[in-house]
């Protein structure tokens, strides 16, 4: 029983880590870069609430809560092989979306470094 319990263990910290593995930081001056350069390879998606949003978030972001995005995945089909940039306000709720994502189909993600936290303490631009 040991042994059996020992592979499982290790089979799911194995997928784990390829399914992390496909998802890429990327820095705040990249991405403000190609913000500025009017990117149209990539697509923002803040997947906080609908109230943190409002109160301001990446210019030119989408938002579709994590706990919503299953459901609401469809609103991304037209984007499905642009780079979808996620981010939160420190990286969970990130993560969540990312492994839904990746079970949808998705494969170019791409993770703010230091989500929103990081955005709003640098001083860098934000939309209300």
């Amino acid at each position: 029983m040991h042994k059996l319990t020992s592979v499982l263990t290790l089979m799911v910290l194995t997928i784990g880590a390829v399914l992390a593995a496909d998802i890429i930081d990327i820095t705040a001056d990249k991405l403000q870069s190609r913000i500025e350069k009017k990117d149209a390879a990539i697509v923002l998606l803040d997947v906080r609430t609908a109230e943190e949003f409002a109160q301001g978030h990446v210019p030119g972001a989408k938002n579709i809560p994590h706990d919503q995005l299953a459901e609401r995945v469809s609103e991304l089909l037209a984007d499905k092989d642009k780079e979808v940039v996620l981010y939160c306000r420190s990286g969970r709720r990130a993560g969540i979306a990312a492994e839904t994502l990746q079970a949808k189909g998705f494969e170019k993600l791409l993770h703010l470094e230091g989500d929103m936290q990081k955005w709003s303490a640098e001083n860098r631009p934000v939309e209300k």
